[in-house]
């Protein structure tokens, strides 16, 4: 994503520009036939975009300054493709486990999601490696409709939400609504209570397997689980693919 935010500010030469057009949605492609300016000698062609902005993007092309253009253009994918998107994390106010809410939120932040933080109290929630994090609100105050994304993160003090009906609602109007559910580390047990992960594949840390299995879920073991929209992970070790796991379904 940095490539991307680099294109924003005119910091990019033609082959980055292309580059990045020719990774955004590859399944729809389409052919762009012109010839090339002088600017553009040297350069990897586009190959593909999204449908909405081709039209755009051929007419950039054949303009004999594309250059800025073809810059806002990219900026327009870049913001269709994942970023817009809004999501929130679910933290314990104490205990939540520091990895698991830092690299998925880098994640989502570097790829132009807006990521806001929620928690059971206000001030500041500590993690249980040190980390302090300040909430943005409070779980009661959340809005299921203003998300794309509802993300619950693990840590021996997420066990909270493990019976917490404001949490079980929560989680259950993100899976009615369709939107993107996740739960990392103990965390699929909030989901799993909650009666989302009912015949749903699904992981979490070890200690909650035989949980998630009484509650219906088709417990896979593995380090992230996709089922549809619900996302789960195991631990720490899979914050990363997590994070990952997360912004390719929002894109």
């Amino acid at each position: 994503m940095k490539r991307h935010q680099a294109h924003a500010s005119g910091h990019c030469s033609m082959e980055e520009i292309f580059d990045v057009v020719n990774e955004i949605n590859p399944k729809k492609v389409f052919p762009v036939h012109t010839e090339e300016p002088e600017l553009f000698k040297g350069a990897v062609k586009p190959k593909v975009a999204l449908p909405k902005i081709k039209k755009k993007l051929r007419r950039a092309i054949l303009r004999e300054n594309f250059l800025f253009p073809i810059k806002v253009i990219i900026c327009e994918v870049v913001e269709m493709a994942a970023g817009g998107k809004k999501a929130v994390l679910i933290i314990a106010h104490k205990n939540f486990r520091d990895e698991e809410f830092l690299r998925p939120k880098e994640i989502l932040e570097k790829n132009g999601v807006e990521v806001t933080v929620a928690s059971s109290a206000m001030g500041p929630a500590r993690g249980m490696l040190g980390v302090v994090v300040e909430p943005d609100m409070l779980v009661g105050d959340i809005n299921v409709s203003d998300y794309d994304a509802v993300v619950f993160i693990g840590g021996s003090g997420s066990s909270e939400f493990f019976d917490n009906q404001t949490a079980h609602s929560i989680a259950q109007q993100a899976a009615a609504s369709g939107k993107l559910l996740g739960a990392i580390c103990i965390a699929p047990s909030t989901l799993a209570n909650a009666e989302i992960l009912v015949g749903r594949r699904a992981t979490s840390y070890p200690s909650e397997e035989g949980n998630l299995k009484s509650k219906g879920a088709i417990f896979t073991g593995t380090g992230v689980e996709t089922d549809g929209k619900i996302i789960t992970a195991d631990g720490p070790s899979s914050a990363e693919q997590f994070g990952q796991a997360l912004i390719d379904a929002l894109k």
